[in-house]
């Protein structure tokens, strides 16, 4: 892996080089990554029963979401991820989680049904709205009855907006046309705002 890695036309190699790079810092941060998840994951909660529930967390880098889950009594988390150096960080710090590396568009790994909860957090907002659809449709298919999606909702703070430009990400047009893309796949969707410009979508089938 190089840094050609990021001006590659391959979203993928760009993707593993950026999160890769980064992956000390999330190591580093981690902690405060789930103390901060808290507002979000009381939402989810306040609609759905998460005790007991086996969730797949897709993108999960070291599981600071996954966590979350964990401590509001799930009782498997599997967390998948691009990047091998991430997932060793998540494996250290993070025992209670499965950790497997896979690609969010294609997890023919997963069987269909296979798990209460299909979530991801910051993930799906990175990549263009054909690329999304493939990933709600992946995580529809494993998930036996909910999508939960931890992301952007209102207003995006500037240095948010400015990682996102480095991130070369399509969270424009995320925030802009999400919603409806959202509805298009589960017969009964909601949107609640959290903290920080982010907030929750969940999808049921």
């Amino acid at each position: 892996m190089s840094l050609l890695d990021y001006f590659s036309k391959d979203v993928d190699k760009r993707t593993k080089f950026m999160f890769s790079t980064i992956a000390p810092i999330y190591a580093r941060v981690d902690h405060s990554l789930i103390k901060g998840y808290q507002k979000s994951i009381d939402a989810v909660e306040n609609e759905i029963d998460i005790k007991d529930k086996s969730v797949l967390d897709i993108g999960t880098g070291t599981g600071a979401w996954a966590m979350k889950f964990i401590q509001k009594g799930a009782s498997k988390v599997c967390g998948i991820d691009l990047s091998e150096k991430i997932l060793k960080s998540g494996r250290e710090k993070h025992p209670e989680i499965t950790f497997k590396i896979g690609n969010a568009e294609d997890l023919k790994d997963f069987s269909d049904n296979s798990y209460d909860i299909v979530t991801a957090s910051f993930v799906i907002h990175g990549v263009k709205a054909d690329r999304r659809a493939k990933i709600l449709s992946e995580m529809k298919r494993i998930s036996k009855k909910y999508v939960i999606l931890h992301d952007f909702v209102g207003k995006t703070h500037f240095f948010v907006r400015f990682l996102e430009f480095i991130e070369r990400s399509d969270y424009k047009n995320f925030k802009k046309h999400f919603c409806k893309e959202f509805m298009k796949k589960f017969s009964k969707t909601k949107k609640i705002a959290s903290d920080y410009g982010s907030g929750i979508y969940i999808g049921e089938k």
